[in-house]
């Protein structure tokens, strides 16, 4: 059995984290972290943990009675966290914010994209999560730089849920902003644009192109829906090809010769990829929940690898059907 800690505990990826690890054979939840939470049962905060368990929050650290914590903070926190507490050596951690996932000789850490990075998961100590939008988003162009495809600048749309913004109310994520409405924010300046860059040099080390992401907010709860648009003169049978070839022993993952949409991947660690060629451009469309593989689901299925097991245990999560 697994013991695990989460601190940060409050936020919706550690409510999805506890959702899945509370039905997850192998796992056991030591303690959940929350200084303004101690004491309140956690479905008091995640309310659909009710009838799921009675633990309750804590202020307490009991890094010797774990296997693995999971840092679910704001980006920047985890680095702040690490310089003010000790975590004993042979605790192992899966850190779902920022701070570790560009490669640095200042530390250990494994990107955590199982379909890129998995026989350096097994075994690793140390994790850094992928964003959501990232996974979306690379999880879509890996096969062509594998290929050697990539050529020239990469479009990339994509449109996730309010609930990516967080827990925490702000000016765009209340219902009244944010139902029936659409709106673009740091075009060009997305925080995971590096962390895309760096997984596509790692198969393409040449592609001179640049990422030009728009993110978009929209109006639904969780969810990410990427296209990404660039010129290619690949055949579409060997680009369908390439796909089906770079994803088949991938356990989540899947290339659909048919259109997808969001509710095929909602509630899932899913992801699904579709591509189309219009003349010599390449439309690349992919989806994934990102709570669960752009986050919460991914964690664990990294933690499955870390220890050894099954990267499919306490995942086979059932989609929206309608």
């Amino acid at each position: 059995m697994i013991r695990i800690g989460i601190i940060g505990g409050a936020g919706y990826t550690a409510g999805e984290l506890c959702r899945i690890l509370l039905n997850h054979p192998e796992a056991e939840i030591v303690f959940v972290n929350s200084e303004s939470n101690a004491g309140n049962l956690l479905c008091d905060v995640h309310e659909g943990l009710y009838g799921e368990t009675d633990l309750r929050f804590t202020s307490e650290l009991p890094f010797d009675e774990v296997d693995v914590v999971f840092f679910c903070f704001g980006h920047g926190k985890s680095t702040q966290f690490l310089q003010e507490h000790y975590i004993p050596a042979d605790v192992r951690i899966i850190d779902l914010a920022q701070d570790f996932r560009l490669a640095s000789d200042d530390n250990d850490y494994v990107y955590g994209l199982p379909e890129l990075n998995h026989s350096h998961l097994c075994g690793a100590q140390h994790v850094a999560n992928p964003g959501c939008f990232a996974t979306c988003i690379q999880l879509g162009l890996l096969p062509l730089a594998e290929a050697g495809w990539l050529d020239g600048d990469i479009a990339v749309n994509a449109i996730t849920g309010s609930t990516g913004a967080g827990v925490k109310p702000a000016a765009t994520t209340h219902f009244s902003w944010r139902n029936g409405n659409m709106s673009i924010y740091k075009a060009f300046e997305h925080q995971h644009v590096p962390e895309i860059m760096q997984s596509l040099h790692q198969l393409q080390p040449g592609f001179g192109g640049s990422v030009d992401f728009i993110p978009y907010r929209g109006d639904f709860a969780r969810g990410i829906f990427a296209t990404e648009v660039l010129t290619c003169d690949v055949p579409l049978e060997e680009v369908e090809a390439a796909y089906r070839d770079f994803y088949s022993e991938a356990s989540f993952t899947h290339y659909v010769s048919r259109p997808i949409d969001l509710k095929q991947v909602v509630n899932t660690n899913k992801c699904l990829i579709h591509a189309e060629q219009h003349g010599h451009k390449l439309l690349i469309t992919s989806c994934i929940d990102n709570l669960l593989k752009g986050a919460s689901g991914q964690a664990v299925q990294n933690m499955n690898l870390m220890f050894g097991l099954e990267e499919t245990t306490g995942l086979r999560l059932k989609p929206v059907a309608f």
